[in-house]
C-alpha cells in the first residue's frame, strides 16, 4: 500500500493555502488610491507636526494641524480593515461550505476480502464496489456488474444515464458494429456514434442503479475531478471598476500635483517680489517660516485634491451589498465580482441543473384517452393538445378535457387511483433514501422510475413501500432493449393475477385493446374500461406525437388481469416464467406520461428580467439539439433572430464567421467544455462582460475564464464552486438577477459618491488656490481643521450614506455599461461642474464681500470671525444638500425616490447637521469659528438648499450639446475611452494556458469517448513522441497514469460504436435530433420567425424557414 501511495499518490487534494488576514491587508494596501492617500497622510502628518511644534504659535491657537494626517491614516486603516476582514470571512464561509459533514467510507476488495475504508485511503489498484446513490470517489475501469448506470451530468454535462460495461464487452460490441458497417459498405455517421455506454468510471459521477465493481486507476490530483480542481487554482483579475478607479487615482494625482505646483510657483513669485521690495519687513527667521508656509499650503492643496472617502465608499458599498446578498442566498467569494455583474452583458448558462432541476419529472400526460393533464397548467397550456385534437381534421375528440396535474385526484375514482399507484409502486426497483449532502429524502434509481414515484408521492397516494410489500410477486420481467418495456405479475387479494407493464408508449399502446375511462366530474367507484377503436387509436397516436414534438419522453403504463396462473395456452421461457409476448397482449391502457427535466421555478421571469436589463442569455448544453431548443423556448431564451447550433459545427466556424455568429447565438447544443470556453473567450474578445453559470465539473474552465462565474451551492460540484466567483446557495437561476441588481447598486453607489466627492474637491481646491494667492499671509479661507471636517469626516459619512441605498428592480430598467464606458457619465459631469461653479462663486463672494453683505464696517476681529464661520457654514450645508442631490445619477427629477427605505442616509444626514451645529456653538478655537446669529444660519441653510433646485435645473440641460462640448475641448480621455477591436486571439493570451491545456486534455478524452470520436490527447502524443531523459529515474509503473487515455484510444481507435437500443430512461432509443430536418441536415437553425431578408441567412448559407420544423 505504501508503494502504491508513493507512486500514484493519496486520494486527497492538497489544501489550498488560504491567505492570512495580514496578507489580505497588505494586498489591499496596494490599491493605487490608497497608495496616493498614504503618501498624502505621511506628508500631511510631517507638515502638521512642524506647524504645531516647530513654529511659534499664539496662546489661544491650539496645535491641531497634525490631526488631518492622523485622520487620513485612520481612514486608510478603516478601508483596509473592512475590505480584508470581509474577504477573510467569505473565504472561511466558502471553506465551511465545502467541508464534508461526515467522513465517507467506500467498499473495496483487497486481497479478496471486502472491507470498508475511508474515502481518503483508497489507492490505485483497489477494486471498489458500486451501489445506487453513491458518488464515485475516484477514476476507474468497470470490471463487472448488473445494469449499472451512472449520472455523469455533474462531470461531463451528459444528461442521459450512461450504462457501464466491461472492457471486453465494449470490444465485442465495437467489433460487431464494425462488422455490420462493413456489410452495409458505409461508415457510421457522427449521430450514429452517439451511444450512452462505456467502461469508464469517472470521479464525481453518481450511480443511479445497479451494482458492480471497478478497478481504481487514478486518485487525488491524478483523477478527473482532482486534475481539474488543481488546474483552476489561479488568481483573480482586476474588475472593470477597479481599473477605472485606478485610472482616476492617477488622474487626480497628476491634476492635484499640477495645481499644487502652480500654487507653489505663484506664491514663490510673490515671495521673491516681496524679498526684492522689502515689503513687508521680515526677519531671517520670519522669511524661513514664510517659505515653509508656502510649501505647506501647496501640499495642503494636493491633499485636498485627493478623494479620501473614495476607497471607503467602494469598500462600504461592496461590504453592504455582499452582506445583503448573503441574506438572499448569494455567497460572494470574490468581492470584486459583485460590481463586475453590474456591467454583465451576456450570461452563458448551463441547462441541466441550472435552468432545469436535473430531476426527471412527469410534466404532462393522458390518463385513459381523454383526460389530458399538465403540470402547472396555467403556465403551460401549450402542453395540452385538447384544442388541436378538437379542431383538426374531420374527427372531433369532443370528450377530451384538460386539467392541472394537481387536480387528478378530483377526477380519479378511488379504484383507479389505487390501480395507477400500484402500477407505479410495484413495477419499479427504485427506492427512497436520505441524501448524504442535504439529509433530505430522495428517490434513488433510474430517472424514469424516480419520476413516476415522485409523481405518486406529490399526489398524496399510498406509500410505495407499503404497496410494494403488500403484493406477492409471481414473475418479474426485467427491462429489455428488444421489448422496450418491463413488467411484473402480482397476485391480487381476490385470487386473480395482474400484469403491470411500463415502457415505450408507441409499442405498448399497440398491445392494448381497451383503456380506462376517466370522467371529468370524477364519478364512478369501480375501474371502468372501454374499447380502443379507430378514433381512440388516432387520439393516442396524435398525443404521443404531440409529446414527442416537445421532446418529452413518453412512457406507457398498462395492465392486464388473469383469472388463472399460469394463463391457459401460455408458452414458457423457463420453468416458472411465461413468455412476455403471451402476457403483453389485449392489455388495458392506464395512461401515457410525458417526462422531462423541468424548468426551475422562476426561471422564465429571471430570463425575462435579464433581457429587460439588456443582458443576453445563451444556453450551452451537452444535450441533444431539440431538447436544448425546447427548453430554450420555454425559458424565453430562443427568440426571433436567434441561432441554435451544435458544438461540432460551432467549433469549426472560421474566426471571422464565429465573431459574427456569436452575438446571435442563443443555444449551443451538444457542446463540449472546450466549446463553452471558446464561446466565452469570443464574447470577451468582442468586448462583452460575461457571466457563466454551471454546476458540473465540466463547467470549470468556462467558469474560470468568464468575468464572473456562478456555481450552484447545493447541486454544484466542488470543482465548480472552486472555479466560481459567486455561489448560488439555493441553486436558483433567478438569483442571478439579484446579483445583477446588487452589482448595479454598488456601481451606482460609487458613482453617486464620486459625483458628490469630486464636486467637493474641485470647490475646495479652487477656493484654497484663489484665497491663498489673494492672502498676504499665504492662508486659505478654510483652516486645516475645517478642511479635515469637510474632506475626511463628512466624506466618510457621505460614503456610508450613499453606499447604503438598497437595490431595487428599477435598476434593471436600463442597459449595462460597456467595459469601455466612462466612469463619469455626461449627467455626472453636468452636476459636478454645475455644483462646483455654484459653490465656488458663493464661497468666494462671501469671503471677499461678506463684511459688506452683512453690513460690517468696523472690520473688527469678531466680525471677521463671523464672516469666516459663515463661509465655513455655507460650504458644509452646500455639501449636505448636494449629498441629497447626488442620490440620483440620471436626468429624472425625483431625488427623494426610495429615501425612506434608507434609514442610514436619513440618520447620517441628521448627524452631519447636528455635529455642524455643535462645531459652530462649541468648536471655538479648535475649528477657528465663532457663534453666529439667526441671520447667518438662515443664509447658510438657504444657500445650501439652493443645491437641490440647482440640481433639478442642471438635469433639464440636454446631454447632446454637453457631450459635443466635452469632445470639442478634448476631455475625451477623462470621460470616454476609445473602443479598440482585439488584434490577437483571446485564447492566445497568456496567464491560463498551461492549466487550460491540461484541463482540455482531460475533458477532451472523456468527451470524445462519449461521442465515439477520438482525437488523440496531446499529453499522450507528447508521451509517445518525447524522448526519455537519460538522467531521469526509470519508474515504469508511473506510465500507468496514462492508462485511461491509452485505453480510450484503443477502444475507440477504430470508430467504436456502443450499441444503444434504448433503456428504461429512453425506452424507444429515440434520437430526437433526427426529427427536425433543418437541424439534422445543417446542425443549426435560425429562429423560424426571423425575417427572410435577415443577413444571418446569407452568413450561414441557410434558407429561411417557412414553418417550424
Amino acid at each position: 500500500m505504501d508503494v502504491r501511495k508513493r507512486v500514484y499518490g493519496d486520494n486527497v487534494l492538497p489544501g489550498r493555502k488560504s491567505k492570512s488576514l495580514l496578507l489580505l491587508m497588505w494586498l489591499a494596501l496596494k490599491d493605487k488610491v490608497l497608495i496616493l492617500l498614504s503618501v498624502a497622510a505621511v506628508v500631511s502628518l510631517a507638515l502638521g507636526f512642524f506647524q504645531d511644534f516647530g513654529t511659534p504659535r499664539a496662546s489661544d491657537d491650539p496645535p491641531v494641524d497634525w490631526v488631518e494626517g492622523v485622520a487620513i491614516i485612520v481612514a486608510i486603516v478603516i478601508v483596509v480593515s473592512v475590505g480584508s476582514v470581509n474577504d477573510w470571512q467569505k473565504e472561511r464561509q466558502f471553506k465551511t461550505l465545502n467541508e464534508k459533514k461526515e467522513e465517507r467510507t467506500v467498499k473495496v476488495i483487497r486481497g479478496g476480502v471486502e472491507m470498508l475504508v475511508d474515502v481518503h485511503e483508497v489507492v490505485v489498484g483497489d477494486v471498489a464496489l458500486l451501489e445506487p446513490g453513491e458518488i464515485v470517489p475516484c477514476d476507474g475501469i468497470f470490471l463487472s456488474g448488473h445494469n449499472v448506470r451512472c449520472d455523469e451530468a455533474g462531470a461531463t454535462g451528459e444528461s442521459d444515464a450512461i450504462k457501464k460495461l466491461s472492457y471486453e464487452e465494449c470490444i465485442r460490441i465495437r467489433d460487431e458494429r464494425l462488422l455490420e458497417d462493413n456489410v452495409k459498405k458505409a461508415r457510421p455517421s457522427g449521430m450514429d456514434l452517439l451511444g450512452h455506454t462505456d467502461c469508464f468510471i469517472i470521479s464525481g459521477s453518481k450511480v443511479l442503479e445497479g451494482v458492480g465493481s471497478y478497478v481504481v486507476i487514478a486518485v487525488g490530483t491524478k483523477s478527473f475531478n482532482g486534475r481539474i480542481m488543481m488546474a483552476l487554482r489561479t488568481d483573480a483579475e482586476n474588475t472593470p471598476l477597479q481599473l477605472k478607479l485606478n485610472d482616476l487615482a492617477e488622474l487626480i494625482a497628476k491634476v492635484g500635483s499640477l495645481a499644487g505646483l502652480l500654487l507653489f510657483s505663484a506664491l514663490m513669485i510673490r515671495f521673491f517680489v516681496q524679498l526684492g521690495t522689502g515689503e513687508p519687513a521680515r526677519t531671517t527667521n520670519e522669511k524661513g517660516i514664510a517659505f515653509v508656509q508656502i510649501l505647506i499650503i501647496a501640499v495642503t492643496l494636493v491633499v485636498v485634491a485627493v478623494p479620501e472617502g473614495l476607497p471607503l465608499a467602494v469598500t462600504l458599498a461592496l461590504a453592504f451589498a455582499t452582506k445583503r446578498m448573503t441574506q438572499e442566498n448569494l455567497l460572494v467569494r470574490v468581492l470584486g465580482s459583485c460590481e463586475t455583474m453590474a456591467n454583465a452583458s451576456v450570461i452563458c448558462t448551463d441547462k441541466t441543473g441550472t435552468l432545469t432541476q436535473n430531476e426527471m419529472t412527469i410534466v404532462a400526460g393522458s390518463v385513459g384517452v381523454h383526460a389530458k393533464f399538465v403540470r402547472q397548467f396555467e403556465d403551460n397550456k401549450a402542453r395540452s393538445n385538447v384544442d388541436d385534437l378538437n379542431t383538426s381534421g374531420d374527427r372531433k375528440h369532443v370528450q377530451d378535457f384538460s386539467l392541472d396535474q394537481a387536480q387528478l385526484n378530483q377526477v380519479f375514482s378511488p379504484a383507479l387511483k389505487t390501480l395507477f399507484n400500484d402500477a407505479i409502486a410495484v413495477n419499479s426497483t427504485a427506492f427512497e433514501d436520505r441524501d448524504a449532502a442535504t439529509s433530505e429524502l430522495v428517490f434513488v434509481g433510474s430517472k424514469t422510475e424516480t419520476a413516476l414515484l415522485k409523481f405518486a408521492k406529490e399526489l398524496g397516494w399510498a406509500d410505495y413501500k407499503q404497496v410494494r410489500d403488500s403484493f406477492e410477486i409471481v414473475q418479474m420481467i426485467p427491462f429489455s432493449s428488444d421489448r422496450k418495456a418491463m413488467g411484473v405479475v402480482v397476485k391480487l387479494p381476490d385470487g386473480r393475477w395482474r400484469l403491470h407493464v411500463k415502457g415505450a408508449s408507441e409499442i405498448l399502446t399497440d398491445r392494448c385493446s381497451r383503456h380506462v375511462v376517466v370522467e371529468q366530474d370524477g364519478s364512478g367507484e369501480a375501474i371502468e374500461t372501454a374499447p380502443i377503436g379507430e378514433l381512440e387509436r388516432d387520439n393516442i397516436s396524435r398525443t404521443i406525437t404531440f409529446y414527442a414534438s416537445q421532446t418529452l419522453r413518453t412512457i406507457g403504463i398498462c395492465y392486464r388481469d388473469f383469472e388463472q396462473w399460469p394463463p391457459a395456452g401460455a408458452r414458457y421461457v423457463a420453468n416458472d416464467e411465461v413468455e412476455y409476448d403471451d402476457l403483453a397482449q389485449d392489455m388495458n391502457l392506464i395512461g401515457i406520461v410525458g417526462i422531462e427535466d423541468p424548468l426551475r421555478e422562476g426561471v422564465r421571469e429571471a430570463v425575462a428580467n435579464c433581457i429587460k436589463a439588456g443582458v443576453g442569455v445563451k444556453m450551452c448544453t451537452g444535450d441533444n439539439v431539440l431538447t436544448a431548443r425546447s427548453i430554450a423556448q420555454q425559458c424565453g431564451i430562443y427568440t426571433v433572430g436567434g441561432i441554435v447550433m451544435e458544438g461540432p459545427v460551432f467549433r469549426q466556424l472560421p474566426p471571422d464567421t464565429m465573431k459574427k455568429v456569436v452575438p446571435r447565438l442563443q443555444v449551443l447544443a451538444r457542446s463540449s467544455p472546450e466549446d463553452k470556453r471558446i464561446l466565452v473567450e469570443t464574447l470577451k474578445g468582442l468586448g462583452d462582460v460575461v457571466g457563466v453559470t454551471g454546476d458540473g465539473t465540466n463547467d470549470g474552465p468556462a467558469l474560470k475564464t468568464a468575468h464572473v462565474g456562478f456555481s450552484m451551492g447545493i447541486a454544484g460540484t466542488e470543482v465548480a464552486k472552486e472555479a466560481s466567483d459567486i455561489i448560488l446557495m439555493d441553486d436558483n437561476f433567478s438569483s442571478i438577477v439579484k446579483a445583477i441588481m446588487w452589482g448595479r447598486c454598488v456601481n451606482d453607489a460609487v458613482r453617486k459618491f464620486l459625483q458628490f466627492q469630486i464636486s467637493t474637491n474641485v470647490t475646495a481646491v479652487v477656493v484654497t488656490f484663489v484665497t491663498a494667492v489673494a492672502s498676504d499671509q499665504e492662508e486659505s479661507v478654510l483652516s486645516a481643521v475645517q478642511l479635515l471636517w469637510i474632506n475626511i469626516i463628512m466624506d466618510t459619512f457621505a460614503a456610508l450614506a450613499l453606499a447604503t441605498d438598497p437595490a431595487s428592480p428599477v435598476l434593471l430598467d436600463r442597459k449595462p455599461d460597456k467595459k469601455t464606458a466612462p466612469l463619469f457619465t455626461v449627467d455626472m459631469i453636468k452636476q459636478i461642474v454645475g455644483q462646483s461653479i455654484y459653490q465656488i462663486i458663493i464661497i468666494l463672494i462671501f469671503h471677499f464681500l461678506g463684511s459688506q453683505i452683512l453690513g460690517f464696517h468696523d472690520h473688527t476681529t469678531k466680525e471677521s470671525d463671523i464672516v469666516q464661520t459663515l463661509v465655513f457654514n455655507i460650504f458644509v450645508f452646500a455639501q449636505v444638500f448636494n449629498s441629497v442631490n447626488s442620490r440620483r445619477l440620471d436626468n429624472k427629477l425625483n431625488i427623494f425616490e426610495g429615501i425612506l427605505n434608507n434609514y442610514y442616509f436619513m440618520s447620517i444626514t441628521l448627524i452631519e447637521i447636528a455635529v455642524q451645529v455643535l462645531i459652530v456653538f462649541v468648536g471655538g478655537a479648535a475649528f477657528q469659528v465663532t457663534r453666529i446669529g439667526g441671520r447667518e444660519w438662515g443664509i447658510s441653510l438657504a444657500l445650501g438648499l439652493v443645491s437641490i433646485p440647482l440640481g433639478a435645473l442642471i438635469r433639464c440641460i440636454p446631454n447632446a450639446p454637453v457631450e459635443r462640448l466635452i469632445s470639442k475641448i478634448h476631455l475625451r480621455p477623462f470621460w470616454r475611452k476609445e473602443e479598440k477591436l482585439p488584434t490577437t486571439r483571446a485564447d492566445a493570451e497568456p496567464g491560463f494556458g498551461f492549466a487550460m491545456d491540461r484541463m482540455r486534455d482531460n475533458l477532451g478524452t472523456f468527451s470524445t469517448v462519449r461521442g465515439g470520436r477520438m482525437r488523440s490527447s496531446s499529453f499522450v502524443v507528447k508521451s509517445r513522441s518525447g524522448r526519455a531523459d537519460a538522467d531521469a529515474p526509470k519508474v515504469v509503473p508511473e506510465l500507468l497514469t496514462m492508462f485511461p487515455s491509452l485505453m480510450a484510444s484503443h477502444i475507440v481507435g477504430s470508430n467504436w460504436t456502443p450499441q444503444s437500443n434504448g433503456s428504461l430512461s429512453d425506452p424507444a432509443g429515440f434520437d430526437p435530433s433526427r426529427s427536425s430536418a433543418a437541424l439534422w441536415e445543417n446542425k443549426f437553425e435560425v429562429h423560424p420567425d426571423t425575417p427572410p431578408n435577415d443577413p444571418v441567412f446569407k452568413l450561414l448559407g441557410a434558407r429561411p424557414s417557412t414553418s417550424r420544423p
